[in-house]
């Protein structure tokens, strides 16, 4: 073979493998590589789905059927739903209750005197003008390089007033078996802007039954506006949850104590899996309250203060037109042998020198 022949296969070789890594319609496909995150675009169901090696991890979802953008489902390497599926995708057995917990969420409970976090497709219309709603704006980027997404949304009153903006950048990625996001975001105040003292907040995960703490008693769940949820008493087959602190707070005592980070642990289908929030230094309110419940709410809120504190610290934010402020967290999602309180600070230091 004569060296003007070898040349021009070459080239060919190059021109085909150069092919197999342009993008294919709204599917982001860079070169492959162990752990490569892959973001797919479905504009019809309005969401993006988050892969990692071809396999699901979650998806972003924007389809105004929650009145707020969320994380649903999420996912374990080894491919086990650590998410409730209700309201979205019920499942025999689970809780039916705050049908506003739903997959990963951020939102809060008082913002200029309206109730984000309880807003939902069962509040009555006449009662609608009393809640805000998340609007998603815009799929900034999506860079599968980085694993990294980033959408804008906005924060408004029921009559479509802009109260703030929030631009979200969300970076995925794994190790070994565990899977992370680490969320940042940034609120910007497009008017006066107050986040009063109120326990329903800020970033949250509602979980599936087996990670929920055993507890075989009906019960009542009230939230912030009265409404009674009225949940059947359900047997304790397969559930098994516990929480863990970094200051050494276990199960239902993890509830309106302060910490670093908090871990969900338990077995889902006979496999050890886990679920961990880390707050940030640089947070306000570090560090962060847990609202932590046994029923299978897991969420971390650094402003409201009053009720965790049984009256002894009150913090009422605000922000004035045109400030911002930055709320940054760390979410673990692991499968396989526990994760050590020392592993988890391990992480934890990582994080926070970020």
């Amino acid at each position: 073979m004569n060296k003007i022949n070898f040349s021009y296969i070459l080239i060919l070789m190059v021109i085909s493998s150069c092919k197999d890594k342009v993008e294919k319609g709204n599917v982001a496909e860079p070169s492959p590589k162990m752990d490569q995150v892959t973001f797919v675009t479905d504009e019809k169901n309005k969401k993006v789905d988050v892969l990692i090696d071809g396999d699901l991890f979650t998806s972003y979802v924007y389809d105004g059927k929650t009145p707020k953008p969320v994380l649903y489902p999420v996912i374990t390497k080894s491919g086990n739903k650590i998410t409730r599926g209700f309201p979205i995708e019920p499942v025999k057995g689970e809780r039916v209750d705050h049908p506003h917990h739903v997959g990963i969420w951020f939102n809060y409970g008082d913002v200029n005197g309206l109730d984000f976090w309880n807003n939902s497709y069962a509040i009555k219309a006449e009662d609608k003008h009393k809640y805000g709603t998340i609007n998603h704006r815009q799929i900034v980027e999506a860079n599968a390089e980085k694993g990294t997404l980033i959408a804008k949304a906005s924060w408004d009153t029921s009559d479509n007033k802009n109260l703030l903006e929030e631009t979200t950048e969300f970076a995925f990625s794994q190790d070994g078996n565990t899977r992370k996001i680490v969320r940042t975001t940034t609120l910007k105040a497009l008017e006066d802007v107050s986040f009063k003292d109120n326990k329903e907040g800020m970033i949250a995960i509602r979980v599936t039954r087996g990670l929920e703490l055993p507890s075989d008693k009906p019960s009542i769940f009230m939230d912030a506006n009265g409404i009674p949820t009225e949940v059947e008493a359900l047997n304790n087959e397969g559930v098994n949850g516990n929480y863990l602190t970094s200051e050494g707070k276990t199960g239902e005592e993890a509830w309106g104590t302060r910490a670093k980070w908090t871990t969900l642990y338990g077995k889902v289908d006979e496999e050890p899996v886990s679920v961990t929030i880390m707050d940030h230094p640089n947070n306000v309110g570090y560090p962060t309250y847990w609202h932590a419940r046994g029923y299978g709410l897991f969420a971390a809120n650094p402003l409201g203060q009053e009720v965790f504190s049984e009256g002894k610290e009150k913090l009422n934010f605000t922000l004035a037109k045109g400030e911002s402020v930055t709320f940054k967290y760390s979410i673990l999602v692991h499968n396989g042998d526990q994760l050590t309180p020392d592993s988890l600070n391990g992480y934890f230091s990582d994080f926070s020198e970020n």
